[in-house]
Parts: structure tokens; sequence; C-alpha cells
């Protein structure tokens, strides 16, 4: 028993010496490397190694690399399953998690593998503050190293925002008195802190909003070269503070954020720091090597670092066999759903650029008559193994939450929000909007709510979007349709945390 605990409490408190193995995560595709625990803080090259390797951790395959996203799309409507492989979801599509599945475990243990590497890396920082001087660092280092500090913090709000949506009930739902997750911010190099309750929603989003206002003040301005949409800099923590303020339903707090990198008329774009602006078409967002203006946050892969087996987007998306327009072959793990945003032909039109990253697949029987097809999604087209960016966080998300809390704010059929919703709908051919195509503010919002659905298909938000507005999850197929009473509507507590952490109370 002690032996089998110990086996579980190495995921949960991992010690100093397994920071420092300093992993970059190949932003620039450097090897990895490592050092003794000693010497890790010793010269500014080792130091960046270790920021390096703090978004190694958070892109971990079970984590923002690619499941959180596909789980948050396949818990909805949008996508229906094939293969009913019981490693690539299943339990999630189907609603059927308990404490013991895989999902629950692995995603659980690898965010808050990310979060211990990010607290130690914190107290290291701070414990070797005082040597951190010249001649081995720079005078300027001091910057530096609070420009580190924001990194670190940055990762450590985006995964606390990622548990909460789901394993805790939405904000809304009760202003946040909710059981949220247990909030670990200091380093544990041992198992002797491993039990320990669960703050509230509310809790854990002032951490999050606190570490994202200490990245806006201490993160530079600008970032340059391939690294530019990949390490985080002021418009990141901005832009993410747009989607945690919605998911609060603050709508002011999202109309400050967002004014600060949105400019007040298109052609939108933001005024200070990194320019970020929509691609001039939809494909452009996904083509390799992903580096568009638009890009405010996502997480690399190449051949030499891909995200692991049964983890890749376009594993989970691409059909098994080829289709047009791409030649590229996945394993077809879900395909979409017609009575989905892909049959809303009003939202979705024939002539979309997005409808454009979907293709048709034609099913025959034994004697090669077609007798049905289906849709794939194949805005991952990347072949095997699969290399396409985690897109984490876009621009024409920025303009979207902003179109919503200003409608939602003033009540309001608002000018400016419909030119935001505008500018990403006619940017991939759909035909704009006029207000008077809107009887009152509450069919505004539904179609700005269906826009997200269209422009974000894939990407993780869907689950998200119906959870926030405190909605059931609709259901698809043969499954139902999961209220916000119903146990299932959250993640259960993981069996590896309640087996080590006597404080945790279940959901």
């Amino acid at each position: 028993m002690k032996k089998n605990k110990l086996s579980i409490l190495t995921f949960l408190a991992i010690s100093f010496s397994g920071l420092f193995s300093c992993q970059t995560d190949l932003l620039d595709l450097a090897p990895e490397t490592s050092y003794p625990s000693e010497d890790v803080f010793d010269t500014p090259v080792r130091i960046d190694q270790q920021v390096n390797g703090l978004y190694d951790f958070v892109k971990d395959g079970n984590f923002l690399g690619s499941r959180y996203l596909v789980y948050n799309d396949i818990r909805a409507e949008e996508f229906i399953n094939r293969l009913t492989n019981g490693v690539t979801g299943l339990q999630t599509y189907n609603h059927t998690l308990v404490e013991s599945t895989n999902e629950v475990n692995n995603l659980w243990i690898a965010a808050y593998q990310a979060i211990n590497q990010i607290n130690v890396f914190l107290k290291g920082l701070d414990d070797n503050a005082a040597t951190l001087v010249p001649p081995i660092f720079p005078a300027t280092f001091a910057t530096t190293a609070d420009e580190y500090r924001a990194e670190a913090r940055f990762l450590r709000a985006v995964s606390y925002y990622s548990l909460l949506q789901l394993y805790a009930r939405p904000y809304v739902n009760s202003n946040g008195s909710d059981l949220g997750v247990p909030l670990r911010l200091q380093a544990e190099a041992n198992f002797e802190n491993n039990n320990l309750k669960r703050s509230t929603v509310a809790e854990v989003y002032t951490q999050i909003l606190a570490d994202l206002d200490f990245a806006e003040q201490k993160l530079p301005a600008t970032r340059t070269g391939a690294i530019a949409p990949n390490r985080a800099h002021k418009n990141t923590a901005i832009a993410f503070k747009t989607r945690v303020y919605l998911t609060m339903h603050q709508w002011d707090n999202v109309i400050t954020e967002a004014d600060k990198i949105v400019s007040a008329s298109a052609p939108f774009k933001a005024p200070t720091g990194v320019a970020h602006q929509l691609s001039s078409t939809f494909a452009a967002v996904f083509a390799t090597p992903y580096q568009s203006a638009e890009s405010i946050f996502s997480l690399p892969f190449s051949t030499l670092d891909p995200p692991g087996t049964q983890n890749q987007l376009g594993y989970y998306y691409l059909p098994a066999s080829a289709g047009t327009p791409s030649t590229n072959t996945g394993n077809g793990e879900y395909y979409l759903n017609r009575k989905g945003i892909l049959g809303d032909t009003a939202t979705l039109s024939l002539a979309d650029d997005r409808r454009k990253q979907t293709t048709k697949v034609y099913i025959r029987n034994s004697s090669q008559v077609i007798t049905d097809s289906t849709y794939y999604l194949t805005k991952f087209s990347s072949a095997s193994p699969y290399t396409d960016s985690s897109p984490i966080m876009r621009y024409a998300e920025v303009l979207l939450n902003l179109a919503e809390a200003r409608v939602r704010s003033t009540e309001s059929v608002d000018a400016r929000a419909l030119e935001l919703l505008n500018a990403v709908r006619t940017r991939s051919k759909g035909v704009a909007y006029d207000a008077a195509d809107f009887a009152d503010y509450v069919e505004f919002i539904n179609a700005i709510l269906k826009e997200r659905r269209a422009e974000f298909l894939g990407e993780g938000l869907r689950s998200i979007d119906c959870m926030r507005l405190n909605a059931p999850i609709p259901g698809k197929s043969t499954i139902s349709a999961v209220n916000p009473s119903d146990p299932n509507y959250v993640w259960p507590m993981p069996s590896s945390e309640l087996f080590v952490n006597q404080d945790l109370e279940k959901n």
C-alpha cells in the first residue's frame, strides 16, 4: 500500500529535481537539456530554458496540447463518435464519466503537474534573487526575472481556468460560491501538503485574475520571430482576461479589457504591443507555420515534438479515408454532426470559407455503392504525426467576446457590436447582418453565439460556452442533453486525487 500511495503521489507532488529537467518546449526546436538542481539558476540561459519547460508541461497532450480542447467539443453537439474507442474520449462524449475514468485522472494530473512546475520555478526564482546579478547576469536581469514570473503566472492562470471548466460548476450558478478545485500556490517537493480542501469557484477566479493582472503589468509588450504566438506578452494576458470575465458575466470588465487591444472601428487591430488583427482569410489562421497575427496564444508542435499517440487534433478529426480538400488522413474518431452548426446554413452558408475546412467522405457498401456520406473537420490538416499547433486564443474570440459583452451590457442591438460580429463573419464570406435582422437584443446574442460555434469549431469552446451560461449541454445522436442540475454536468473529482487528499470533497 505504501508503494502504491507513493507512485500516485509522485504525479501530484513533483520534486525539485523534476523541475530541473529543463525541458524546452521546442518553441525554437532546441533539444532537451538537464542540469543538477543546484545549477539551474546559475546562468540566464538555464533560467530561460526552465521557462520553456513550463510551456512544455502546459502543452502536454493530456492537457492543453489537445485533449482539453477535444473534450470540451465532444461533450456538446457538434461531433458524432465513430469508433467507440474507449481511450479517445468515449466516456466524455457519452457523459458516463466516473472517478476512475482515464480522462478524468489524466487531465487532472497533467494540469497539476504543470501548476506545481510553475510554483517550484517561482519559488526558485525568489530564493535565488540575490545571485541574479552581474557579472554573470546583466544589470537589467531584475526586469527579465519579472517577465519570467509573469509568464509563469499567466500559465498558472490558464491552467486553473481550464480546470474550472470541467471540474466545477459555472460561476453564474451561485455567483462563485460552489466548490472549485484545490488552489495550490506553493511549491511541493514532498508529500506533506497533499491534503487540501477545494477553494470556491470565486476564490479560484480571484487568483486567476490576480495572476493575469500581474502578467499584464510585467510581461514584455512585444515578441518577435517564430515564438511570437507561443510565449505570452501583455496582449496575451489582456485577451485571456476577456475570456475569464465573459465566463464570470462581468460584461463591463470584458469591455474594459478588450478595448485595450481592439481599435474603435474596423479594420480592428490592437493599437499597442503585438499588433493582433484578423487574418485576411480563415484558412491562413491554420496554415503552417501557424504564425498569423490572429494567433494570440498557441502551443506549437513538430515532428520531433508531437503531442503523442492518440492526442493529436488531426488524429481525432481528420477522416480515416482521404477526401477533398484534404489529402491527409487521421483516425476519423469524430465526424461532424449534420444537425449541429454544420446544418445551419443561415449561420454557416454554403459559400462560407469555414465550411471549406470540412471534407465529405462517401460511405460505400461491399459492392462499392455509395450508401451515405459524412463530413469531417479538416481545420487541423497536417499529416501524421499531426503537428498542428493547439489554438488556445485567437483575436477573433476577443472581437466576439467584446461584441457579446456590449450587447449584454446595453441590452440593445449595439452598433459597434454589430460591426465586430460582421468583421469575423464577412472575413469568411459570410453575409453581413443588419440591425434590422434582429427583433431584439436577445436574437442578436443568439446570432453571436452561433457565430462562435461556426468560428471555433474544434477549438474547445463549445461546452464552455454552454456552461458559462448555465445552459444545457445539447444532446447528439442517441445521447441526451445534460442539464445544469444533472450530476454529470461537471466531471467527478478524480480517484487519484481522492486517494491522497483526505480533505477533497466529491462533486
